[in-house]
């Protein structure tokens, strides 16, 4: 019983545990009738203070937005000034400057790499034109190209180089695709 009278007597702020056995506490037989109503008189006012505090700032809130908008301020310019600001804070931040130059030297690591693949298989398609067997093949494709021509009644070129030949076989195709000489189809229904 002392340790209870000595704790209500202590000027110290409660702590949780002394709110939940405050709360549970039921204080009503120990007060007064006159106690009771100056409380609930109390507690009225407070109730009417609070409400009107909140129409208060209700109010400020409604002219903070009509002074908003008579400045041309509105929700989205807010918002982007917001994010500007945000983004140019970030900007300064150590960390992203660390991160940009890594990204960026890995970028340019990356372009060099690419660059070199490039290179390096613009070479190999080089290396393998000039190759026995892709000359074989392009002597082929000529020797085909010639007899086709000769067959259908194109003139004779007497060979000329791979590129030549594929520019004049794309050129007679789109002859006869435009209608071109009937005389090369009269021969092959012969």
């Amino acid at each position: 019983m002392e340790a209870q009278a000595q704790g209500l007597l202590e000027t110290e702020p409660l702590q949780g545990r002394d709110e939940d056995t405050v709360t549970s506490a039921d204080f009503s037989n120990m007060l007064s009738e006159e106690e009771k109503e100056e409380l609930k008189a109390e507690l009225v006012q407070l109730e009417d203070e609070i409400t009107t505090l909140r129409q208060v700032l209700s109010a400020k809130e409604r002219h903070l937005v009509e002074i908003k908008q008579k400045l041309g301020m509105n929700l989205m310019n807010e918002l982007k000034q917001n994010f500007s600001k945000s983004w140019h804070d970030m900007q300064t931040t150590t960390a992203y400057k660390k991160t940009h130059e890594t990204l960026s030297h890995a970028g340019q690591k990356a372009t060099a790499a690419f660059s070199n693949v490039g290179t390096a298989i613009s070479k190999k398609f080089g290396d393998m034109r000039n190759s026995p067997t892709f000359k074989s093949f392009e002597e082929r494709v000529e020797t085909t190209v010639t007899s086709l021509k000769t067959k259908v009644g194109g003139a004779n070129h007497g060979g000329g180089s791979f590129e030549e030949v594929l520019s004049s076989t794309a050129h007679a195709s789109a002859q006869s695709a435009a209608g071109g000489p009937r005389r090369a189809e009269e021969e092959l229904q012969c």
